[in-house]
């Protein structure tokens, strides 16, 4: 072994670079405040780290992205953990660099010689909110696509370069495929080849100008190994704790698909930019530029320019209370219009992931199974049956059973229940309906039938809806139905809900030579079919 050693040091230098790193000087007054930097590099690692391992999994394009995201949450095996490590992980990191420029701040380690250090922090601040503004997109869904909206509207409004920004970054057309493979290369390609040169960059001027010793600090000084590598590590894996417990126990947020005629949609940044979003309506019409460029372009240049602007000697901690006035008003500042921003959204903005999840997996059914669940709440078939175990009842669990009657039998059954010892149907049901059941109950298994379990009513109402009026005689739903018309299946990305409305209700006037009739449902109806429709994958 120790020849093995003796010929990789000889060869690499690897073991002299890690000595040399580790009998360091650094000053005697360093210690736990300054562990920041090594946690934020850290939680850089874990972030490449799963990045790498969902991009494997991750399709790079607008509607695949959101299946992907999906099939990666509910399929692979750690996978919704490896999703969580990387979204909470981010805002772990946003959390950790901040805290880091505050401390170096409120220490005045920017000063001279320091100041190019001091900027490349700041600039790997930006790079840290650059991931964030452009992973944002990548799950495709409302949340993301919206936002991006937002954002990009934002960008535009830059003077003289609005527009050309907007065409780099794809925009100019509307948020679509162009725009999402730009922000995907920038988050996979560029952002991190510049966050690792700006890392070495940074790291490379600590090594030269050493730490920030304190002003009164006198004692000689101390060795990098072991004090200040043991309080670093112990750092580190109380950061990786949390964030693997927040990955465990809370929900990375998805909502359903991006639908870009969904108006009423109250877009939302992520915490960290919610108070620029709230900053924005104190700003209208043409002041908007104020509040969303102007305001934050003067915050970031005196952000640079503090090592320029306070060129006094480096003093004692507790004799800098201009620097500590000036954090506590940042932070009060930023919390205020922070909460304001949270206080003003919108009852529902929030999502359930699981929720949607469980939702894409009963839209993935044929609408006649949805359609018979329906009918089996409607015709209150669980009084005597189970879909799965469940407290005990007179008829067989549906999901379970191992022998099915006949189908005549199960007609039979459906049109005249009290004959078989059941109650009455509480309204006669038609062919469309009985069809229905039948498919639900000969077709069932268990996992469909712990989906359809959690099935809202606004899935279930909108397919019987569609199945009753025999929409499938023309149309099909995930490969099911007829192929005289389009298939329904990603319909709000083509269509907006008043188009579907007005074409069930003349259809010849806004599609020409079609030979779909009339339809005049029932503001309940329509509402549920639209719904359901605008909804399918």
């Amino acid at each position: 072994m120790h020849s093995l050693l003796e010929w990789i040091e000889q060869r690499t230098g690897a073991f002299g670079v890690l000595k040399g790193f580790g009998g360091e000087e650094i000053p005697a007054s360093t210690g736990w405040p300054q562990i920041f930097g090594s946690v934020a590099l850290f939680l850089f690692l874990v972030q490449g780290l799963t990045g790498v391992l969902l991009a494997s999994n991750h399709a790079a394009t607008p509607g695949d992205a959101y299946d992907s995201l999906l099939y990666i949450t509910r399929d692979i095996a750690g996978g919704s953990i490896v999703r969580g490590l990387h979204h909470w992980g981010a805002t772990m990191m946003i959390i950790v660099v901040a805290m880091h420029a505050t401390q170096v701040f409120l220490y005045g380690a920017y000063k001279r010689p320091r100041e190019v250090t001091w900027v490349s922090g700041v600039l790997l601040l930006l790079l840290v909110l650059t991931f964030g503004l452009t992973g944002y997109l990548l799950p495709w869904d409302n949340r993301a696509y919206w936002g991006t909206v937002v954002t990009t509207q934002i960008a535009g409004q830059v003077p003289l370069i609005g527009q050309y920004m907007q065409q780099l970054l794809g925009v100019k057309d509307g948020v679509g495929v162009i725009t999402f493979s730009r922000f995907y290369a920038l988050h996979v390609l560029v952002l991190p080849t510049a966050t690792l040169s700006l890392i070495g960059l940074h790291l490379l001027l600590i090594r030269k100008h050493g730490v920030t010793p304190a002003a009164s600090d006198c004692l000689p000084k101390q060795t990098f190994y072991p004090g200040q590598v043991l309080r670093d590590t112990a750092a580190i894996f109380v950061a990786f704790v949390l964030l693997f417990l927040a990955a465990l126990f809370l929900d990375a947020p998805l909502e359903r698909m991006a639908d870009p005629t969904d108006t009423a949609y109250a877009p939302r940044p992520e915490w960290y930019f919610l108070w620029l979003f709230q900053l924005l309506k104190f700003f209208r019409g043409p002041l908007e530029a104020v509040g969303g460029i102007v305001i934050p372009t003067v915050a970031l240049a005196i952000l640079v320019a503090i090592p320029f602007l306070d060129r006094g000697r480096a003093r004692e901690l507790r004799k800098r209370a201009l620097a500590a006035g000036v954090i506590v008003f940042a932070a009060a500042t930023w919390g205020l219009l922070t909460v304001a921003a949270v206080r003003s959204t919108p009852n529902g903005a929030t999502s359930n992931p699981a929720a949607v999840v469980n939702n894409q997996k009963v839209l993935a059914l044929p609408a006649q199974e949805l359609a018979g669940f329906a009918y089996f709440r409607q015709e209150n078939c669980e009084r005597c049956h189970n879909l799965v175990d469940g407290e005990p009842k007179p008829g067989p669990t549906l999901a379970t059973v191992e022998t099915h009657a006949s189908l005549d039998w199960m007609e039979n059954h459906f049109r005249n229940p009290g004959n078989s010892n059941g109650p009455n149907s509480t309204s006669p049901l038609n062919p469309q309906q009985i069809n229905a059941l039948l498919t639900l109950v000969s077709k069932l298994n268990p996992d469909d039938a712990l989906d359809l379990a959690g099935a809202p009513a606004a899935i279930t109402d909108g397919a019987s809806v569609y199945v009753r009026n025999m929409c499938w005689g023309c149309h099909r739903i995930n490969g099911v139905g007829g192929g005289i018309g389009p298939s329904l299946n990603g319909l709000s990305a083509r269509r907006s809900q008043d188009w579907v409305k007005r074409h069930f209700v003349a259809p010849k006037i806004l599609s020409p030579g079609t030979v779909m009739p009339s339809y005049r449902f029932s503001p309940a109806d329509q509402e549920a079919v639209v719904s359901y429709l605008f909804q399918l994958p």
